[in-house]
């Protein structure tokens, strides 16, 4: 469906960071806009790994693999 554009050391990377923004979310009893952006980043983060493609990559035409 989608050509493969992140490499396994960007894919790590999007995962960790990803994971760790949802935690931050979840332990952190804030609120307004950036209390849920850090969930909006890091579900972006962890479906751009899990799917090994980023849209942006497309759009500028970089690949990391």
């Amino acid at each position: 469906m989608f050509t493969a554009n992140v490499g396994t050391a960007d894919r790590i990377l999007r995962i960790l960071i990803g994971a760790g923004l949802l935690l931050w979310f979840f332990m952190d009893q804030g609120f307004g806009p950036w209390h849920w952006a850090k969930a909006v980043f890091g579900v972006i983060a962890l479906g751009t790994a899990a799917l090994n493609f980023c849209p942006l990559y497309r759009l500028f035409g970089t690949k990391t693999t």
